[in-house]
């Protein structure tokens, strides 16, 4: 790989010290600092969206434009912290066409690369789970491909506790049509986001996401006879 864009160490360890003073006359005074720390993931987010963009089409037009305000909406929180103590963001598919995302978050001990669909509306819910009822082997192969399991383990997210409505509990798919939401995670210690070669496993991690992201993709530019609603 060309870039060798790394995350020091310094990045990490300010949210810590943003986490213990969460408060604007702190930020205030280490503002310089921030902006220092700032600029890293920025350069390490732009040159991720740099690499990913040889092989997706993106609208996110740069790293800097890719990473997450620090300032938190605090307006109907009962938590009202004003920064968020994560370093995070995301690169949206361009078109129609692509659907998922790709998102980051970079934060000591918790750090991880998600993708897909954290909240599909009733329509979009209602063409997956046709899918799945009429044709789950093809999204399940994809389930239990060794890039995916080595990567992300299993499909997380929110599921019913029964059927959803007009799906009897028997149904051999009824696993997947459970879901309500379709995310797959990717998680990475300290060691491994401070390692010269994490932007190499999280470029490895989004492009692992693609099989996912295609087949949604495919379904939801689709009726239920195949053809493009688009």
């Amino acid at each position: 790989m060309e870039n060798n864009i790394t995350i020091p160490k310094s990045s990490l360890d300010f949210l810590v010290q943003l986490k213990e003073n969460n408060n604007k006359p702190w930020f205030d005074d280490n503002k310089p600092k921030y902006l220092i720390e700032l600029n890293h993931i920025e350069a390490f987010a732009g040159a991720l969206l740099q690499e990913l963009s040889k092989t997706d089409v993106l609208e996110t037009s740069s790293g800097k434009k890719s990473v997450y305000r620090i300032y938190r909406d605090i307006r109907f929180s009962k938590d009202k912290t004003p920064f968020k103590t994560f370093w995070g963001g995301s690169y949206t598919r361009a078109t129609s066409a692509r659907r998922g995302g790709y998102y980051f978050h970079l934060e000591k001990g918790n750090s991880f690369f998600a993708g897909g669909f954290w909240g599909p509306n009733a329509a979009d819910l209602k063409r997956i789970r046709s899918e799945f009822a009429r044709d789950a082997a093809s999204f399940q192969k994809i389930l239990r491909s060794k890039s995916f399991i080595s990567t992300f383990g299993t499909l997380q997210g929110e599921q019913l506790k029964t059927a959803p409505k007009g799906y009897d509990i028997d149904h051999e798919a009824i696993d997947l049509l459970r879901y309500k939401q379709f995310l797959i995670i990717k998680r990475f210690t300290d060691d491994e986001v401070l390692s010269p070669d994490f932007l190499e496993q999280a470029l490895d991690t989004c492009k692992n996401m693609r099989p996912f992201f295609d087949y949604m993709s495919e379904v939801l530019s689709t009726d239920v006879n195949g053809a493009s609603v688009l």
